[in-house]
């Protein structure tokens, strides 16, 4: 801003004439009001206004760039956000797909669990077939025994390599419920026999270790 110098008056300055105090009373009353009062104030007043208004200018400038940061917040707040729900919906699609495709093996996996063990057994039906095609053509009892033993063999044999064995020499074991199941008490044969089975009426099976059929039993009292 530009100080303007006051002019002096007739007192301040003796010198001049009265003609030419009339002509600056004359100018100094044609003078707009703001222009007189910059006049009237002090080089301190008009220095400090002036300070404050470069103040607010500041102020304003830094309330725009404030604005403009924190637009520019905004609009990568929601580039975020956008890009956190399309990544979202991306992982929830393929989470269902492979849920979807878990369940699925999951019941083929039961449904067909046992695939292979029927496919070995079909060999003994096989055999079984065979089997009574010849019994129809043939009176030697002996063959015929001679036939089911191996039918029967061959069974095993299968059966074992999947695991499935049956439980050997239950006959005269203490009765054990976690591998026995008792169908009947019977009159034990001997003293030492009392509690423990004296006959089987089915064989149990295991399955690894894991009792899958309980041997029927009869227990001696």
């Amino acid at each position: 801003m530009i100080f303007k110098k006051r002019r002096k008056t007739m007192t301040e300055r003796p010198d001049v004439s009265p003609a030419e105090a009339a002509a600056d009373k004359a100018a100094e009353q044609a003078l707009p009001m703001d222009t007189k009062d910059e006049q009237a104030k002090d080089p301190l007043t008009l220095a400090s206004e002036a300070a404050a208004e470069h103040v607010m200018h500041d102020a304003e400038a830094d309330g725009r760039e404030d604005i403009l940061e924190l637009s520019a917040q905004l609009i990568a707040a929601k580039a975020d956000a956008a890009d956190l729900k399309d990544k979202w919906l991306r992982l929830n699609a393929e989470f269902d797909n492979f849920r979807k495709r878990t369940a699925k093996e999951r019941l083929e996996l039961i449904q067909f669990a046992g695939e292979n063990t029927l496919k070995n057994m079909l060999p003994v039906v096989d055999d079984m077939e065979r089997a009574i095609a010849n019994n129809a053509k043939t009176e030697d009892i002996a063959v015929v025994r001679e036939g089911f033993h191996l039918i029967q063999s061959k069974l095993m044999h299968i059966l074992g390599s999947q695991g499935v064995k049956p439980m050997a020499d239950v006959k005269g074991q203490a009765f054990d419920t976690d591998k026995h199941e008792a169908i009947t008490k019977a009159p034990a044969p001997s003293a030492d026999l009392k509690g423990k089975v004296i006959d089987v009426v089915e064989n149990g099976y295991t399955l690894h270790e894991k009792v899958i059929r309980y041997a029927k039993v009869v227990v001696g009292e």
